[in-house]
């Protein structure tokens, strides 16, 4: 099967499917501001940086489509005023660079009241283009999804921890390409064909992170997954081997 076609944007965590011209980016988190001021981090709205960031990557790939593989917003189950007014200039001005796609995550109640109707909600349980399918990861995908040949998925913000000779610990956000336990994929999905798994890292990066060499990946499908035989990748393109080789 010849995935050639997915490529990673360099040193962004951000997805373009060459042969279709679509873009994807997960996780923004627009308004997460709000929630580390209460927990004492005083950082003003990084909105801006977010959009300035992903138009760049709009101008140089030309997208046709780009898709927001969930949690665009950050708080639950309201949101701030700040956090509203925010969503709504970033999805209007990014429409103007291609059709938009939301699959909603679980941080996105009520999305679909703030977003410009042109805007594209799809399912929350996943929605197929061709032979690649698209879930948040905080549910079951549904079964027609897991027909495809490459499940594309994020909500987990996989991090990777490095800890030195004097036990410090730092996380750098990574891609993790695994493959399914197949006995236990057969179980949930019996008709299933899927055989490969991308995901994707937070585009926030004030989002934090889940260490996948500690802490697997997050969500129902983490379930069915061989984590320790899961290639991993740096957002520069260094590949680190597998899960169960990285201490």
């Amino acid at each position: 099967m010849d995935l050639s076609y997915l490529q990673p944007i360099p040193n962004e965590p951000a997805l373009f499917i060459k042969n279709k011209k679509i873009l994807i980016v997960a996780d923004l988190h627009i308004g997460i501001e709000s929630q580390l001021r209460e927990q004492g981090l005083n950082t003003s709205s990084k909105t801006q940086d977010l959009l300035d960031r992903l138009l760049k990557i709009c101008n140089k790939n030309k997208p046709n489509d780009i898709i927001l593989l969930g949690d665009i917003k950050h708080n639950i189950p309201s949101s701030t005023i700040q956090e509203r007014r925010d969503v709504k200039i970033f999805l209007n001005t990014i429409k103007e660079y291609g059709n938009i796609h939301i699959l909603p995550g679980n941080h996105d109640g009520n999305i679909r009241k703030i977003s410009p109707k042109e805007i594209i909600i799809q399912p929350s349980d996943g929605f197929l283009i061709e032979n690649i399918g698209f879930t948040h990861g905080h549910r079951w995908p549904n079964k027609k999804i897991m027909k495809c040949d490459q499940l594309l998925i994020s909500h987990t913000h996989p991090t990777i921890m490095f800890t030195d000779r004097l036990g410090y610990k730092t996380f750098e956000p990574c891609w993790i390409k695994a493959k399914f336990i197949i006995q236990k994929l057969l179980e949930k999905y019996p008709d299933s064909t899927c055989s490969s798994l991308l995901v994707i890292p937070s585009f926030n990066p004030l989002c934090g992170g889940i260490a996948v060499n500690q802490e697997g990946i997050t969500g129902p499908i983490g379930k069915i997954i061989d984590i320790k035989n899961s290639q991993i990748y740096l957002i520069d393109g260094t590949s680190l081997g597998k899960v169960k080789l990285i201490k």
